[in-house]
């Protein structure tokens, strides 16, 4: 770092790994953060002094279907984008996933190319693109419309295998029903991350598309078979395997605390479970209600459901995640944070810029007291 402008003191740091006491987060001519000893410091140099709480990275969410009021299912442009990512960067998003669930094949299509647009106009915070569907099962479709989710065919597959050409991260969500064991290895051996979800597959065919090149979970003990006394599920697998990252709704609506506990200490290298929000158009809007795929979607208390009252994604920020998984479920701080922050970006093909405080980041929040208040953005 050639030179300090500013340095933050006074806070605990944790740099998307570890925590870090008595030290300062320093800001360099360049806009880059790196942290140092206090007491390193030169002097003189100019210090802003922050009376304790938490400096992190920004956060890291695979998994978002809209934000600002709109829906990435609604509108496949670049100013949707912009939008979206917009309204989380006031959450402390610094990078995300627009995600497209399952919808017609012309409006995969649009997605793809939105996405490869916005990175190339350096919309701030895309990094790629999550596709949840619509290969998935009509078991467990969730809040999906069952009228377009459907077999995975040679077209959809090269069209997953040029989107991985195409974009730098390409995250899809499948069931093992409706995709073959030969096409999740392709995609995989593609560097698409492949995460299992919406399925009622059992636990022997679970595994087996975790050896075929699936490595990923979307939304943990949501929209998948459950773990039983005679049958595991896709829950019974995902929590068997260490090498298996899931991403979790820690809204307390979603998943119960006493089952993300119960996750957590049963899972081989549990750290692997991340946090996503799975957020709808509601995050940074004040809006009741919206649309996704022609149907109405209402909120309430922080609960989205269609008109039958099937949960319909997330009203969630990461900070409220955060809060929920330190403060109701018991999470380790250094661990939670870790799971909005480096966890998921090592999913990503090249996520060594994101996610941690050091190097060319440029993305650091400060919170004051907990999660649950407003977080603020620091800047030179």
């Amino acid at each position: 770092m050639s030179g300090i402008t500013k340095a933050y003191v006074g806070a605990r740091i944790h740099d998307g790994q570890a925590l870090h006491d008595n030290h300062a987060l320093a800001v360099g001519h360049d806009g880059s953060f790196s942290i140092q000893p206090v007491d390193s410091l030169p002097p003189g140099c100019p210090t802003k002094i922050l009376r304790g709480g938490l400096i992190t990275p920004g956060f890291v969410d695979l998994q978002v279907n809209g934000g600002g009021g709109v829906m990435f299912n609604d509108d496949q442009s670049v100013d949707t984008l912009r939008t979206i990512a917009d309204a989380h960067a006031t959450t402390g998003t610094q990078a995300l996933l627009p995600t497209l669930i399952t919808d017609t094949p012309e409006r995969t299509h649009s997605a793809i190319n939105a996405v490869e647009q916005a990175i190339a106009e350096r919309v701030n915070g895309i990094i790629g693109i999550h596709l949840e569907g619509p290969h998935l099962s009509v078991a467990r479709k969730g809040a999906h419309d069952p009228k377009l989710i459907r077999a995975m065919s040679d077209e959809d597959l090269s069209l997953m295998l040029s989107a991985a050409e195409r974009l730098p991260n390409v995250m899809v969500t499948v069931a093992p029903e409706n995709t073959s064991l030969a096409q999740i290895k392709s995609m995989a051996e593609a560097g698409i991350i492949v995460s299992l979800g919406h399925t009622d597959a059992d636990c022997s065919a679970c595994h087996a598309a975790f050896d075929a090149g699936a490595q990923c979970v979307t939304h943990l003990f949501n929209a998948m078979s459950q773990l039983g006394n005679r049958e595991p599920g896709l829950v019974g697998a995902t929590l068997e395997r260490g090498d298996i990252y899931a991403g979790l709704i820690a809204d307390g609506i979603h998943v119960h605390p006493t089952a993300i506990r119960i996750a957590l200490a049963a899972k081989p290298q549990s750290d692997r479970i991340f946090l996503v929000t799975d957020a709808m158009a509601t995050v940074g809007s004040q809006i009741d209600n919206f649309l996704i795929n022609g149907r109405e979607v209402f909120r309430k208390d922080h609960r989205l459901t269609l008109a039958n009252g099937t949960l319909a994604g997330a009203d969630l920020e990461m900070p409220r995640a955060l809060s929920v998984m330190i403060d109701t479920v018991g999470d380790d701080l250094l661990k939670a944070v870790a799971r909005a922050t480096s966890t998921p970006a090592t999913l990503l093909r090249d996520g060594s810029d994101l996610a941690r405080l050091g190097g060319t980041s440029r993305s650091a929040l400060y919170f004051k007291d907990g999660f649950t208040n407003p977080h603020a953005q620091l800047r030179v």
